[in-house]
């Protein structure tokens, strides 16, 4: 089973920061588990899903237009996790947060692996005003 579990979300004021935190994770003992591409996405409510944030195993990041210049997505390969730190909170990023992955699951050597999508189960940022 691959699982992301998030971090980080809580209740602020407007203009202050958080820093949400996913790691990937498989709860099968002696399987290997590759994260391809990470990301975020955030769900207001009353409005659709969107992309916020994504970073690729080959070292691109970006973040949607509506934050940039204040969220910055990073990964640690290594730990098969992500961050989003985000600054310079509005009201307008409001959400809970998701964290999604692409992965690359080899249940026993010389075997097909698993390829699969998978989400956590999301942190809420409320940013106050």
């Amino acid at each position: 089973q691959v699982q992301l579990v998030e971090s980080g979300g809580g209740l602020v004021q407007t203009g202050r920061s958080l820093k949400l935190s996913c790691v990937a994770s498989v709860s099968i003992p002696g399987t290997i588990l590759i994260i391809n591409d990470m990301g975020w996405y955030r769900q207001a409510p009353g409005k659709q899903r969107e992309l916020v944030a994504t970073a690729s195993s080959g070292g691109n990041a970006d973040v949607t237009d509506s934050v940039k210049g204040r969220f910055t997505i990073s990964r640690d390969h290594a730990k098969n996790t992500v961050s989003l730190q985000m600054t310079s909170l509005e009201p307008e990023d409001t959400a809970v947060y998701y964290c999604n992955a692409d992965y690359i699951h080899y249940m026993q050597s010389g075997a097909e692996p698993t390829v699969g999508r998978v989400w956590g189960k999301g942190t809420l940022v409320t940013v106050s005003s």
